[in-house]
C-alpha cells in the first residue's frame, strides 16, 4: 500500500500543493519553518482523520481562510482510493471515500495506516498519562472496531457521570438511583477496554523491546508497565470506593481514563534516569513496534513518517534505521529534513533511491 499523490487547498502555510509520490522513499528538504512537517501531518490526516500535531480542526486551516481540503490517492492491493478530506469553519468535518461520505471517521480508521517517528514524539515520555493512553488506545483501535467503539462510549458516559456529580454537588444531594445508572455502563465498557490494553500490552512488549535492542547502543532491560487501578480491584468496587471523593471534587476518580504506561529502563523510569540517547532509543523502538503490529495485524504495510529525525540521531541509530529500510521492513518512506546533502549520503551509503522535493515558503518543487 502507498499513497500516489497528494492534494493541498488552505491547509497550514499551503495556498495550494500538488504532490506526486514516489511509492519508495521520498524526501522533502528545507530550512526549518517552510512547511515540510505539514507535508506529513497531511498525510496522517488522510490515514488517521486528524492531526498529528494539533488535534483541535480548525487550527489547521491557513490564517483567514474559510475551509481546507485535502485529498490523496492510496493504492491498495492494486486499486486506487480516493480519500477526501474537509474541514470548514462552523461545520463538521468531512471525509469521503471514492467520493462517498463516511457515516462514521472510525469506519475510516486502520484502513490506510500510517506511522510517524518525530521529535515530538518525545512528549510521550515528558508529558502526563493522557498521551501514552492515547498512543496505546490508537494502535489499537486501528485493529479493533468495537475497542474503538467501547472506548467513544465510555467517554461519553463519564462525561455524563460527571455531569451528574457536578450537578448534585451544587444543589447539595446525592442520587445513588441516577449515578448507579452511569456506574453500570462504566463498569461494563471500563472492564473490556481494561482487558484489550492488557492483552495487547502482553503480547506487544517483546516486540518493542526486539526493536531498542536494535536500534540501542547497548543492550538494556526495557519495560512498559501497565499502570492501572483494575489491576487489583473490581471498577464496582472502585466506584463504591471512591463514592465519597467523587462526591466531593465533582469528577470520576476510578476508571480506565485513569490508565497509565510506565516506560522503565534498568527498572527506573526513562523520564528521570534514562539519557538523552536512552530516550531516543525508546521513542524510536515503540514507533517500530507500532508499525511491526499495524503492519501484521492489518495486514497492509503502513506508510512510514519520518520528520527531520536525521539531525536530532547519531550515526549509528540511523545506520540501523536505514539497515530496516534497506531491508524492505518498510514499504512507502516519506521523510523531511533541512540537509540536502546528509539526506544524498544517508540514502547513497545505503544503497537506497529517493525522490527528492525542494521546499521553499509553502512552494514545493520536484
Amino acid at each position: 500500500m502507498h499513497l500516489q499523490n497528494l492534494h493541498l487547498v488552505n491547509f497550514k502555510n499551503y495556498d495550494e500543493a500538488d504532490i506526486s509520490f514516489s511509492k519508495g522513499i521520498n524526501c522533502f528538504v528545507g530550512n526549518n519553518g517552510v512547511g515540510k512537517t505539514n507535508i506529513l501531518d497531511a498525510v496522517h490526516y488522510l490515514s488517521m482523520c486528524k492531526s498529528y500535531m494539533n488535534v483541535v480542526d480548525r487550527q489547521n486551516i491557513q490564517f483567514d481562510q474559510p475551509f481546507f481540503v485535502i485529498q490523496g490517492d492510496w493504492i491498495k492491493d492494486e486499486n486506487t482510493i480516493s480519500i477526501h478530506c474537509a474541514v470548514k469553519v462552523g461545520a463538521k468535518k468531512v471525509f469521503r471515500r471514492n467520493k462517498k461520505e463516511y457515516e462514521k471517521l472510525a469506519d475510516h480508521i486502520g484502513q490506510y495506516p500510517a506511522v510517524m517517528i518525530s521529535p515530538y514524539d518525545r512528549d510521550l515520555i515528558s508529558e502526563g498519562s493522557d498521551l501514552r493512553r492515547k498512543w496505546m488506545d490508537g494502535i489499537i483501535s486501528q485493529f479493533d472496531r468495537r475497542y474503538l467503539d467501547d472506548l467513544v462510549k465510555y467517554g461519553k458516559v463519564l462525561a455524563q457521570r460527571n455531569a451528574l456529580l457536578k450537578n448534585m454537588a451544587e444543589h447539595r444531594l446525592f442520587d445513588r438511583e441516577s449515578i448507579d445508572v452511569w456506574n453500570v455502563q462504566m463498569v461494563e465498557l471500563g472492564h473490556r477496554i481494561y482487558d484489550k490494553r492488557k492483552s495487547f500490552l502482553e503480547a506487544f512488549i517483546p516486540v518493542f523491546q526486539k526493536h531498542y535492542n536494535a536500534i540501542g547502543n547497548e543492550s538494556e532491560q526495557v519495560e512498559l508497565n501497565y499502570k492501572s487501578q483494575l489491576n487489583d480491584t473490581r471498577l464496582d468496587q472502585l466506584l463504591e470506593e471512591f463514592e465519597r471523593k467523587d462526591a466531593h471534587t465533582r469528577y470520576s476518580n476510578a476508571g480506565t481514563h485513569k490508565d497509565d504506561l510506565l516506560f522503565e529502563i534498568k527498572g527506573h523510569p526513562v523520564k528521570k534516569f534514562g539519557s538523552q540517547g536512552q530516550q531516543k532509543s525508546f521513542i524510536i523502538a515503540l514507533r517500530l513496534a507500532q508499525y511491526e503490529w499495524l503492519k501484521q495485524k492489518l495486514g497492509v504495510t503502513p506508510v512510514l513518517l519520518l520528520d527531520d529525525i536525521f539531525d536530532k540521531l547519531d550515526r549509528i541509530r540511523v545506520n540501523r534505521l536505514m539497515t530496516l529500510v534497506a531491508d524492505n521492513f518498510f514499504g512507502q518512506v516519506i521523510v523531511t529534513d533541512t540537509d540536502e546533502d546528509r539526506i544524498r549520503e544517508i540514502f547513497a551509503s545505503n544503497e537506497l533511491e529517493c525522490k527528492i522535493f525542494h521546499v521553499e515558503n509553502g512552494v514545493i518543487h520536484g
